[in-house]
């Protein structure tokens, strides 16, 4: 009797020790670094990141980089080497997503969170760092590998394509009309498409114009374009709104705002107090 009751003993004491063994091998925490990092760099930005070489590292490459993003982005931003890095945390559900970054010249903080969003990524704390002054489009190929890796979840190819339009397309408009400009036009037509479930072009095409017009941004024919074909693109995932301000908390209240407007009828009457202005200046010269 007394050896069953200790055999019983170690028993519950192995499963218990198995248990707490595989909970602290549960990766919350992964590292992508650029592949032509040198060694002191790599050193560098695991440091910055607050992490040492236990940390589960992955590698991201040029060649993934211009996979996704090479057929958006001019040649000399993409370059020959992958430099920027990212610290990817799992954050516990309703949390939302944050970004920081450094030595990022070309994509900004919210370009990163809603190109993530697209992607289909929540709940996570990201930190994009690069050794010296990059554009950081290696970085968002990164942070999905990462997220991949830590959720076990494939982030399928459809919203791994239209996040790296999007991040493309949104810094390129940057470098022409100003980068917060580019991320808030770009953000408040993708919250309004997916809350209206707008889908058709001419339709996405009318909220971009008057999104730009209620910013006070002039686009070119050409820029209305690329907006469009990127939001055509969007409208074909399923994103959710409620979502979307869930991941956002900071601004989810300037999304009520943008997705409660109703661009449809007010360009209507738009057009309506055009021909009655129209009308009256003919009539009285």
């Amino acid at each position: 009797m007394r050896r069953k009751i200790i055999a019983s003993i170690l028993i519950i004491i192995f499963a218990f020790s198995y248990v707490t063994f595989a909970d602290a091998e549960t990766t919350e925490v992964v590292v992508a670094l650029g592949e032509n990092l040198s060694k002191e760099q790599r050193r560098e930005m695991l440091n910055s990141f607050g992490v040492d070489e236990n940390v589960k590292i992955i590698e991201v490459t040029n060649q993934e980089e211009r996979e996704y993003l090479g057929k958006y982005i001019d040649e000399k931003l993409l370059g020959t080497r992958a430099i920027s890095s990212v610290y990817v945390e799992k954050l516990s559900e309703g949390e939302g997503i944050t970004a920081q970054s450094n030595n990022i010249t070309w994509v900004t903080n919210d370009m990163y969170r809603n190109a993530l969003i697209t992607a289909g990524i929540k709940d996570a704390k990201i930190v994009v760092s690069s050794p010296v002054k990059v554009s950081g489009t290696a970085a968002l190929t990164g942070v999905i590998k990462a997220f991949e890796d830590i959720t076990g979840e494939e982030i399928t190819e459809k919203e791994k394509e239209t996040a790296s339009e999007e991040i493309a397309k949104t810094a390129t408009l940057g470098n022409e009309i100003g980068q917060e400009e580019a991320e808030e036009l770009i953000s408040n037509i993708k919250m309004y498409i997916v809350k209206n479930n707008i889908k058709s072009k001419g339709s996405i095409k009318k909220v971009v114009e008057e999104m730009a017009e209620d910013l006070g941004i002039e686009l070119t024919k050409e820029q209305i374009d690329q907006i469009v074909s990127l939001m055509k693109h969007i409208s074909k995932l399923n994103l959710d709104i409620d979502q979307i301000k869930n991941q956002l908390k900071d601004i989810s209240g300037k999304i009520d705002k943008i997705t409660e407007q109703n661009v449809e009828i007010r360009s209507i009457l738009d057009k309506i107090l055009n021909a009655i202005t129209n009308f009256f200046n003919r009539l009285f010269g």
